[in-house]
């Protein structure tokens, strides 16, 4: 039986809307179901998801998920788990260093109406591109303060920093980070996934 949100994928994954704009051919990446009750929003997919076709095939996904506590093939089999970036497709990567940021049409396009199909129990808010959309006038003046104040949006949303490589010196800046919010996502994934 075909739903509503199965519907919307399918219109997501055949969205050609930046086609013109991007330096490559789109290659939308969204993975969520029916099923899903832990949403993660990051921002975009980088060169190897844009490759793969599944989020988080790179560092970034292992870091991620071991802040979850779940194991690769848990991560991609138990669709209680989605992911949906801000935007779809991998943006190319800048030659000043990273990826360049989420084109704001998709989000426009897409996201209020995949949100409103959605209905997660928890979703992991990462970066400062999900965390503007999602938390609008209620984040703090950055990604560390919003993340140090990650109890005022609990339980519907928890704000997370990117888990990339380049973070690594944030996270030993920061080692509140991984001794409380990372005990306790750990411990909210294994409620949510009934382990």
């Amino acid at each position: 039986m075909t739903t509503a949100l199965d519907g919307l994928v399918d219109q997501i994954s055949a969205c050609r809307a930046c086609a013109d704009d991007l330096p490559h051919a789109p290659r939308p990446v969204v993975r969520v179901f029916p099923q899903t009750r832990l949403l993660i929003c990051g921002q975009a997919p980088g060169r190897r998801v844009h490759e793969s076709g599944l989020p988080f095939t790179d560092p970034s996904g292992d870091r991620l998920r071991d802040w979850l506590g779940v194991d690769f093939e848990t991560f991609y089999a138990d669709h209680r788990i989605g992911v949906a970036p801000m935007a779809f497709c991998f943006p190319g990567t800048d030659p000043k260093g990273g990826d360049y940021p989420p084109p704001p049409r998709c989000a426009s396009l897409w996201r209020a109406p995949l949100m409103a199909t959605l209905k997660p129990e928890l979703t992991l808010l990462v970066g400062g591109y999900a965390q503007a959309w999602h938390l609008g006038d209620q984040r703090k003046g950055s990604v560390t303060e919003t993340v140090a104040g990650w109890r005022d949006y609990i339980p519907h949303f928890l704000p997370l920093p990117h888990p990339s490589w380049r973070n690594t010196g944030w996270l030993k800046q920061n080692p509140w980070f991984e001794e409380t919010v990372v005990v306790w996502l750990r411990a909210r994934t294994a409620a949510i996934l009934g382990q």
